[in-house]
């Protein structure tokens, strides 16, 4: 299926504190996204830290993030898991709480075959009615969905697209080639943004966008407009931001920028860290440069 969602969906950072997860904190992050254009909201995807939550922690962000969303934005929840059977029972539990579409990473460390890949989205796919999008990002699992695994996950009657981080471009050229026109493509890396619209993505679900929804929305918005030398400026413009966000692993860094905006992120949960001081002086100087205000 295509056309679950076009434009720019965040991947949500969920704040803690010393009690747990910082509810009011999501809250005012998600009516920032809202404000700031986005289209969609991806809750606890990698960038959201479900690893190392409870799932009491999970339910919980859940149900609040659908409520609070309130169908102003696409609410996609993150499911995957290294276990088909946990994934299935993630998936289910987003759909009744009243997600509208699942993002579910491929099974990791385990190292499944091709093989495997299919036959865990189909079993995610048998579970729910609401649409479902495959994550591809071997840097973290170790597993690569292949061109023509995606082409085989096209057929499934409601996978709704490939979020691709696999950071190929000719491999994603390919995935493309093979799904266009069954399945929508999204940009899961934030340096890749322009070429993989520029190939027909259908948007960019990204990590960048947690601080500067805006200027990533009206990458995707010049894209769809074909003002491709305005795109093009204003990719080179904010290079140096996403350069910034993964100056350590994710989401480390975006973390770190959301308190230096003014948000109560919190910290990463360990064993991440916290941002190491020269980099945070780094993040600092590059959020300035992209007009963007910071109280920290």
């Amino acid at each position: 299926m295509t056309g679950f969602f076009r434009g720019l969906a965040t991947a949500m950072v969920t704040p803690f504190d010393e009690n747990g997860v910082n509810l009011d904190a999501l809250g005012e992050m998600i009516e920032y996204q809202i404000d700031g254009g986005a289209d969609a909201l991806v809750i606890l995807g990698t960038t959201g830290e479900p690893a190392t939550m409870t799932e009491d922690e999970k339910r919980e962000v859940t149900e609040y993030s659908v409520a609070k969303i309130a169908k102003r934005a696409k609410c996609i929840i993150g499911a995957g898991s290294n276990d088909t059977r946990k994934a299935v029972e993630a998936s289910v539990r987003a759909q009744k709480a009243g997600a509208d579409g699942i993002l579910a990473v491929t099974p990791y460390y385990n190292r499944c075959t091709q093989n495997g890949i299919y036959e865990y989205y189909s079993a995610i796919c048998k579970a729910v009615d609401v649409p479902v999008i495959v994550y591809n990002v071997p840097s973290r699992t170790a597993v690569n969905v292949l061109p023509e695994t995606a082409e085989r996950l096209a057929d499934i009657p409601n996978v709704a697209g490939i979020k691709e981080a696999c950071g190929n471009m000719a491999q994603v050229c390919e995935t493309m080639r093979r799904i266009r026109g069954k399945i929508d493509l999204y940009s899961g890396e934030d340096f890749l943004n322009l070429p993989m619209l520029a190939i027909g993505g259908a948007g960019l679900i990204s990590v960048v966008s947690n601080v500067a929804p805006k200027l990533v929305k009206k990458m995707f918005n010049l894209v769809n407009e074909n003002k491709l030398k305005e795109a093009n400026e204003l990719q080179d413009f904010l290079l140096p931001l996403e350069d910034a966000c993964f100056y350590e692993v994710n989401p480390i860094p975006v973390k770190a920028a959301l308190n230096m905006i003014g948000f109560k992120a919190g910290a990463p949960r360990p064993p991440l860290t916290v941002l190491e001081h020269e980099n945070a002086v780094k993040l600092r100087a590059e959020i300035i440069k992209a007009g963007i205000k910071v109280y920290d």
